[in-house]
């Protein structure tokens, strides 16, 4: 068996191929890379078979999204390794960013999953959006990370240089270890994209199992590379996903509470969306409303097969949303 495939989903994206490829195939010389092209209407194949002949492709005939697609193409290499790295076609990778993660990983078997520190590539010197220096995530399901709380991102001055367990570790670059990815179901292929890492991670820690942050290895995101954060589809899936993540995987002790409260939050966004930005994305909270509710039965189901601890770590005990807009508390170590 190999220890460690790349794998890195593609949807029309040539010109991150052409961009950030280079740097994965110098800096990964110990792992084997595939891109999962999700059915691309440009040149991506093209580019790859001739550009990049030692990459290996695995071709699917349909957009499947973030979530699926990684299922359905992991499926494809599945008991060929031990870790699977899931890269985001819009990372540029520095030297030595694989080893730190998998040390920190075989040191101690309970990792299901772990990142590096995600900067900005625009800004090396801070912290990029999705997934900063790990991700935490409060009562209500609000998620935030080490280094990101909201749109306020920290300079990195090596304040997260450590290897800490966090509650979800980012779809960007995620290090998972290959048997339990399958072992959980892995992603849930209904939320298509947006918060899938963070329901997986949620749901290996009730399997017993612990997500870390590598503080010895950084890579640096583009961010926003599929969807603009502007994009009304993105506040859908965002917002429908949210619900469904915390439906799906909050304990059974104060869940009706807790969920009567994020939908009156969504609500108040949904208004704000309204006034100060735009009447789709207003409406598009509205619809993951909708939706969620449409398909209450099969969320239902889905909380069903799933062994739920009750108490998690480590989880925040407020809610960041009045720490950050009402406090004003807008860095990582004011929470």
């Amino acid at each position: 068996m190999n220890k460690t495939a790349v794998v890195i989903l593609n949807y029309n994206g040539q010109k991150y191929l052409t961009d950030f490829l280079p740097s994965v195939i110098n800096h990964s010389s110990h792992a084997d890379i595939y891109v999962a092209d999700n059915a691309s209407t440009d040149n991506s194949v093209v580019i790859l078979k001739t550009e990049f002949p030692s990459v290996k492709i695995i071709q699917l005939f349909e957009n499947h999204g973030f979530a699926q697609g990684y299922n359905e193409a992991l499926e494809q290499v599945m008991n060929q390794y031990k870790y699977y790295i899931l890269l985001n076609s819009d990372v540029e990778v520095p030297e030595n960013w694989i080893e730190p993660v998998i040390n920190l990983m075989e040191s101690n078997p309970n990792i299901a999953a772990c990142q590096p520190k995600i900067k900005s590539y625009y800004e090396k010197t801070h912290f990029e959006y999705a997934g900063a220096a790990g991700g935490y995530i409060d009562r209500l399901g609000y998620p935030f990370c080490r280094g990101r709380v909201f749109l306020s991102l920290e300079e990195d001055l090596e304040q997260y240089n450590d290897n800490v367990e966090v509650f979800w570790a980012t779809g960007a670059c995620m290090f998972v270890r290959a048997n339990i990815f399958h072992e959980i179901g892995g992603f849930d292929g209904d939320f298509f994209a947006h918060m899938e890492e963070i329901d997986l991670c949620w749901r290996m820690k009730h399997a017993g199992y612990q997500i870390f942050a590598c503080g010895e290895s950084e890579v640096y995101h583009i961010g926003g590379g599929t969807l603009p954060k502007s994009n009304p589809h993105k506040t859908f899936l965002n917002f429908r996903n949210g619900l469904v993540m915390l439906y799906k995987n909050h304990p059974d002790k104060g869940l009706y509470g807790t969920l009567l409260t994020r939908l009156i939050l969504d609500g108040v966004a949904g208004v704000k969306f309204l006034f100060f930005d735009s009447w789709e994305d207003c409406w598009a909270v509205a619809r993951a409303h909708f939706n969620f509710y449409a398909h209450f039965h099969k969320w239902h189901k889905k909380r069903q097969n799933i062994h739920r601890r009750e108490d998690l770590r480590p989880m925040f005990s407020h809610n960041v949303v009045w720490q950050y807009f009402v406090k004003g508390k807008e860095r990582f170590d004011e929470m």
